[in-house]
């Protein structure tokens, strides 16, 4: 089954970097980061938040044609509110694969650090006219109100983790996910039905 594995977690926490080398170890997966869908957008420097759903829903189709064709995808993108996770997890249902949200968090302070200290990004000017400090911590307060309503969510500490240890630590949650997954497949569906072959 071909999996969305959603990256998600406050600005600057390295979503896109891990992405990034979790694609690159594993030919066909395709990286997908909205941001920078959104950068194909015209006129997306003046009117970044406008045009984030509008990127949000291209990289979900594209998303969903990957996975038709038995590959995984990796997106790296911040979702803090319910309804948002759900079309998440609804276009990977719809394309016959699996959802696994992976939260990716450090201590704030850390956290802060990391989103200083990177380079260019598509939000980083969006969120320095928006107020900069005061979005990041409100980003943060609100993953923070966010994950008790998403008890399926892996939360990945990534405190003492390097990148190339973040991105091992994400491919053993994925693995765990498939090898829970395999009796039922073996054994049949949760409706009671064998696999082909099996009746």
């Amino acid at each position: 089954m071909a999996r969305l594995i959603h990256l998600n977690g406050p600005s600057g926490i390295g979503k896109s970097t891990v992405a990034r080398r979790y694609a690159d170890l594993r030919p066909g997966v395709l990286d997908l980061d909205a941001d920078q869908v959104l950068t194909m957008i015209g006129g997306w420097r003046t009117a970044f938040w406008d045009t984030l759903p509008a990127a949000r829903r291209l990289a979900l189709a594209m998303a969903e044609t990957h996975l038709r064709a038995g590959y995984d995808v990796v997106m790296p993108q911040l979702v803090a509110r319910l309804e948002q996770a759900e079309r998440f997890e609804e276009a990977a249902r719809a394309a016959g694969g699996d959802y696994v949200e992976i939260m990716l968090t450090a201590p704030r302070p850390q956290a802060k650090a990391r989103f200083a200290a990177r380079g260019d990004h598509a939000a980083a000017d969006a969120m320095a006219d928006s107020g900069g400090p005061v979005v990041l911590d409100r980003i943060h307060d609100h993953v923070a109100e966010y994950l008790p309503l998403r008890p399926q969510c892996t939360v990945l500490d990534t405190e003492h983790l390097d990148p190339d240890e973040t991105c091992a630590s994400v491919a053993a949650i994925v693995a765990r996910r498939a090898a829970a997954e395999a009796p039922s497949a073996r054994n049949g569906d949760q409706t009671g039905n064998l696999p082909p072959g099996q009746a």
